[in-house]
């Protein structure tokens, strides 16, 4: 072997050497590797803050949802308030809110740039959530129900005025006349709608008629738990006296003499037989449900009332003011005649529901201030004055709120 041979040996020996390839390849590798890892941490974290600024979104629709008036702008007020902290401090999500028809809509956008994962996805990470909240009405229909399809359903006298112009009375009677206006009444409501297309109209203002229409049916039926009648009566017979206090329980067949002071103490009062207040009483009923466990049991007023009586806040019958049962076939089948006399005044709060019973209001009987749904079988309005708003209300948040997207 020459000597130019020996001295190129060694080169040619560690040329042909593959042994240090490996780690050449390996580091060559993990350069991608290295890329896409950087890539699926950004990924993962634009995820976790997608569902955070997700959950305030919802959030944000539903306190908006709950407003009366300006929704879109308390929406945009709470996601602004309670942002979770962005990826980049510098960059703040961007949210729009559009108040449609019964729904509050929410779109919450973001885009940040992180250099190794945002060069490998092809740009600016860009994230974006959707939100809906829909408003639900109130539950408890019309401020005003009128259930029995016979003729007269619903009777307006000369000098009766109902001022609801925020109310709803919706009259099931399809007979002829399904309902009747006389003379020197007015009804200023947002709608009285009438399934009939039958009426007599012998003169009186009404703001909003419709007939023919889709009225309501019975808003509370089998939704009211009916409680158990006690086997002893709490109070019973003639009260004398300037003052009286009554406690929850059973009422049967009670006289107040005189003009007292009547006060109910918060619960649940059951009257049996008739409870007869006489001639310039006064009652006050705060926190009360009043239950007539037949037809034969009623409250009679004998005018001059002042009253001021509100429902439950809590418990089992929160809202309801006074209710009767319907649990009984017997019972449903025998209508009977329920009389409200004059009063100087009453304030009532509540449910009202009587769908057995065809009321009458006599005289210069006036409801005032109230929000109040009251349903009967049918409806007879001589002389009164009435001031009041459904359930719902005019101010205050929503009742009822769901997110729908």
């Amino acid at each position: 072997m020459s000597g130019l041979s020996r001295s190129l040996l060694p080169a040619l020996r560690l040329w042909a050497d593959r042994r240090g390839n490996f780690a050449i390849y390996t580091a060559l590798a993990l350069i991608p590797i290295a890329f896409a890892v950087a890539a699926s941490v950004d990924y993962a974290s634009a995820l976790s803050y997608r569902d955070r600024m997700q959950q305030m979104l919802d959030a944000a629709v539903l306190a908006g949802a709950g407003k009366t008036t300006g929704q879109a702008a308390a929406a945009a007020d709470f996601f602004n308030a309670n942002l979770p902290p962005a990826p980049e401090e510098d960059n703040r999500p961007a949210a729009k809110f559009t108040l449609g028809d019964g729904v509050l809509d929410g779109v919450a956008t973001i885009s940040y740039d992180h250099a190794i994962g945002s060069a490998l996805l092809g740009g600016p990470i860009r994230i974006g959530v959707v939100s809906q909240a829909r408003i639900k009405a109130p539950a408890g229909g019309p401020c005003i129900t009128v259930l029995a399809d016979k003729s007269q359903a619903l009777l307006v006298n000369s000098g009766a005025k109902i001022a609801a112009p925020n109310c709803e009375v919706h009259v099931r009677s399809q007979q002829d006349p399904a309902f009747i206006m006389n003379a020197g009444s007015s009804l200023d409501v947002k709608r009285l709608c009438v399934k009939g297309t039958k009426y007599i109209k012998n003169g009186g203002t009404i703001s909003n008629l419709e007939t023919g229409c889709d009225a309501a049916a019975d808003p509370y039926k089998d939704a009211l738990a009916e409680p158990t009648v006690p086997g002893s009566c709490a109070t019973s017979g003639a009260k004398d006296g300037t003052n009286h206090t009554l406690n929850p329980g059973l009422h049967c067949n009670v006289i107040f003499n005189g003009s007292p002071t009547i006060t109910f103490k918060p619960g649940l009062h059951i009257i049996k037989g008739s409870m007869i207040i006489n001639s310039g009483a006064k009652v006050v009923a705060e926190g009360v449900t009043f239950y007539f466990p037949d037809t034969d049991s009623q409250i009679q007023a004998n005018g001059n009332l002042t009253m001021t009586a509100t429902a439950p806040t809590s418990g089992t019958y929160k809202g309801v003011l006074m209710f009767e049962k319907t649990s009984s076939a017997a019972n449903n089948a025998n209508k009977r005649n329920y009389v409200f006399n004059g009063s100087s005044g009453e304030k009532l709060e509540g449910i009202v529901y009587l769908p057995n019973r065809d009321v009458t209001y006599n005289s210069t009987t006036n409801i005032g201030a109230s929000k109040f749904s009251l349903v009967v079988n049918s409806l007879i309005v001589n002389s009164a004055n009435w001031s009041f708003s459904g359930l719902s209300g005019s101010g205050g948040d929503a009742e009822a709120i769901y997110l729908s997207r």
